[in-house]
């Protein structure tokens, strides 16, 4: 038994060191790749190029990355699950429309998965191509599908219940409106303090039409 407790304490260590390893690799493969995409344009920089920048192989960006494109949106998983995680995460006697309100504005200050702010360079290596946009809407998709989940479980309702389904779509589609208005200021470099406010305004229009219909939806009890 001990000998056994001894092989298990000195695995563990070394999957973490392999985890870590494969971790940094993953994000030294996105960072390369998107600069490169950046200063050339997606559609004009291919695997190989990357590898060779990299100083890796072919196969190992194909393992990585299976798609071009999660080279660049190589957050997605964090970006799919950005709403529904906001409602799991919701304070006691806060709905879900206000819980998403309130975590949209206060992340306001930084680049964050529930906001869509990110560099300039990034918003316009976006906007450029028509296989990133086309992946971006394949993501709001997910993101509004998880939402969706996220409502129904919180109502305690049946997974495949429409109330959640349509409440989702319309959440969803204002975070959609507010993500693309903080994408197209991005792209035109405005002023942090300028994109506060402008976005922080239409939150509180896009949110405040919804109020009289999902304001008490999936309120969490205290």
């Amino acid at each position: 038994m001990t000998e056994v407790r001894t092989t298990q304490a000195a695995a563990v260590p070394e999957e973490g060191r392999r985890g870590r390893k494969k971790r940094e690799t993953r994000e030294r493969l996105a960072h390369v790749a998107t600069l490169m995409f950046i200063e050339r344009g997606f559609e004009n920089v291919t695997i190989a190029e990357i590898a060779e920048a990299a100083d890796v192989s072919k196969m190992t960006v194909s393992n990585y990355f299976p798609l071009k494109e999660d080279l660049v949106f190589d957050a997605h998983e964090g970006v799919v699950d950005s709403l529904a995680r906001v409602v799991r995460e919701r304070a006691a006697g806060e709905s879900a429309l206000h819980a998403l309100h309130r975590v949209l504005v206060s992340s306001l200050e930084r680049p964050h998965v529930v906001n869509g702010r990110c560099t300039p360079g990034f918003a316009r290596l976006v906007h450029d191509s028509p296989r990133l946009r086309a992946r971006e809407r394949e993501m709001d998709e997910q993101r509004e599908a998880a939402l969706a989940a996220a409502l129904a479980h919180a109502a305690q309702a049946d997974p495949r219940d429409p109330v959640a389904y349509l409440s989702a779509a319309q959440l969803a589609g204002a975070h959609r409106v507010l993500w693309r208005r903080m994408r197209a200021l991005c792209r035109a470099a405005a002023p942090a303090a300028q994109l506060r406010e402008e976005v922080t305004e239409l939150a509180g229009t896009a949110f405040g039409l919804l109020e009289p219909v999902l304001g008490d939806y999936c309120r969490r009890e205290g």
